[in-house]
């Protein structure tokens, strides 16, 4: 599932009104809307704040886990975002549209590889 290559070129996570709110490029690196750095996903599945400082994994099967590997959610291949506790928080629709736990839409991720779109879930302030 954790695939850093998958895109070419940067992509762009837009909120509900379609703002850009974060650029990920095609490394991994991970910009606001000003394009100041802000976080990394390695091709490994970790992730990183805009110092290099490990927050988080994002693991094959979809657990993610924050920096001391602790899961703190889960990431199913249908885009339904959980917690820790299984509980849905959010979705991650195949055009790329995210919504939040009551199907209210929160941003728009189309073109992004699910676990990238997942990012904004568990580690955006």
């Amino acid at each position: 599932m954790v695939s850093v290559c998958a895109a070419a070129s940067a992509q762009t996570i837009k909120d509900g009104s379609y703002r850009i709110v974060a650029h990920i490029k095609s490394d991994g690196t991970i910009q606001d809307g000003s394009y100041r750095t802000i976080g990394h996903i390695k091709s490994d599945g970790t992730v990183q704040d805009g110092s290099y400082r490990t927050v988080g994994h994002l693991k094959n099967d979809g657990t993610v886990q924050d920096g001391s590997y602790r899961t703190i959610g889960h990431i199913k291949s249908d885009g339904t975002i959980q917690d820790s506790s299984y509980r849905t928080i959010g979705h991650v629709k195949s055009d790329g549209t995210v919504q939040d736990d009551s199907c209210r839409t929160i941003g728009h991720a189309d073109g992004i590889p699910l676990q990238w779109a997942a990012f904004y879930f568990f580690f955006s302030d």
